[in-house]
């Protein structure tokens, strides 16, 4: 089914409207969070539930760090406390005010912008050791420029670390599954703007809640490849047990990815 809407408007003023929902994903951390993060005690998600491992990172101290579309006043403190530099780009105003509140609170210099996670023109070549990328792409409606943006504003040697979601999730009936029954009804290439019909729509349109777009695992994974990078570690994650399909399997996935260093 067509539709008028803009999946990067849409979203950018249903997560806006989210941040008053007080949805779990833009509720900024507690002080207990920043100190213990301070001490060297800490831990961040790009998955629903799995902490990402700290080797992952290396060391932060004094490293140029992008939190790409990770607003909210969650993980971008946690690592500016740990000793990064960090800059968190998102396309919600009211998440990155989130962030902007904990930095306030806690005395942490952070550097906000604001935008679309496929254009990263405000960055030049090589501005960053690490991207933390979380599950945030599905609400992009192309992955691909993500990948390539993310690539070129690495510095050789530099590392992308991303939360995906498998796009199986998006494919089953999301009424029949309320009442315990999986059933396939949807296809791929899969997106909420244009694969429901209008009432179906409605279910998110109607209260403003974020859409989502099932991006291929051929994107999303050999999109990294295609851009350059190489993947070096991942792991996969799911749900709390109420959500009905993470009984079944693991939907979403953590990757680790690496620029390679310029030849000599």
């Amino acid at each position: 089914m067509k539709t008028d809407l803009d999946v990067r408007t849409y979203n950018r003023e249903a997560w806006n409207g989210e941040v008053g929902r007080n949805n779990p994903w833009t509720v900024p951390v507690s002080s207990e969070v920043i100190a213990a993060a301070r001490r060297g005690d800490w831990s961040v998600v790009l998955t629903p539930t799995k902490p990402v491992p700290r080797a992952w990172f290396g060391d932060l101290k004094g490293k140029d760090v992008l939190g790409l579309a990770s607003a909210g006043g969650q993980q971008c403190p946690v690592l500016a406390a740990a000793g990064a530099r960090v800059t968190v780009f998102d396309n919600s105003p009211a998440q990155l005010a989130q962030d902007r509140k904990v930095a306030e609170r806690e005395g942490l210099t952070l550097q906000y912008v604001e935008g679309d996670m496929r254009d990263l023109s405000a960055f030049a070549d090589g501005s960053f050791d690490l991207i933390f990328h979380p599950c945030s792409n599905c609400f992009a409606e192309e992955i691909r420029p993500v990948w390539r943006e993310a690539f070129r504003v690495l510095r050789p040697g530099g590392v992308l670390l991303s939360g995906i979601c498998n796009p199986v999730r998006y494919l089953f009936d999301p009424a029949e599954e309320e009442k315990g029954v999986m059933r396939l009804k949807y296809t791929m290439p899969y997106s909420d703007f244009t694969s429901l019909t209008d009432e179906e729509r409605r279910r998110y349109s109607d209260k403003n809640e974020p859409m989502c777009v099932g991006h291929s695992l051929e994107d999303q994974l050999g999109g990294q490849l295609d851009a350059g990078f190489v993947l070096t570690n991942l792991f996969e994650d799911k749900f709390e047990a109420k959500d009905l399909l993470s009984t079944f399997l693991s939907t979403f996935i953590a990757t680790r990815a690496l620029k390679p260093a310029s030849r000599s």
